[in-house]
């Protein structure tokens, strides 16, 4: 229900952190979903089952070894992995930092390698860094902060 209000009952455009809450979502009628986690090889199976059953279903890269496994899996009947590069921002689990000359290469990667096996969707950061904030000004300033990190990337 929470997240039927949250996109105005669209049923598209959630986002989740477990495959479990994507098959959830997908049996429930979304057809937009991205997983928010790098693709780990042992998930490969169900994110390609997720991809060929959904509209949509897109998810993180933060690698080039995760960019060389999805091609080397492609997906079946014209459809394509839909990808979002993972930057870490300062939260420090996972994605590659802005500044790091692999990331950009990265990105320059997917979207000039194989469009039509892995597409580049956008880029993701997440604000994890917030969690231990105490206030509003503190989560503000990394919102900031992350914010200008993403646009110096994109300008890059």
């Amino acid at each position: 229900e929470g997240a039927a209000l949250a996109t105005g009952g669209s049923r598209r455009g959630i986002v989740v952190s477990t495959l479990a809450e994507a098959r959830f979502f997908a049996a429930g009628g979304w057809d937009d979903i991205l997983y928010a986690f790098p693709v780990p090889r042992w998930r490969l199976a169900e994110c390609s089952e997720l991809a060929q059953r959904l509209q949509q279903f897109q998810v993180l890269l933060d690698s080039p070894q995760g960019l060389e496994m999805l091609l080397q899996n492609p997906l079946p009947n014209g459809k394509r992995w839909l990808v979002w590069l993972k930057l870490d921002c300062g939260n420090g689990r996972a994605g590659m930092r802005p500044k790091d000359p692999e990331a950009l290469g990265l990105a320059r990667a997917i979207a000039q390698g194989s469009p039509e096996l892995v597409t580049l969707v956008g880029l993701y950061a997440h604000c994890g860094n917030t969690y231990g904030c105490r206030d509003i000004g503190d989560i503000q300033a990394i919102a900031r902060a992350t914010t200008v990190a993403v646009l110096e990337f994109v300008t890059a």
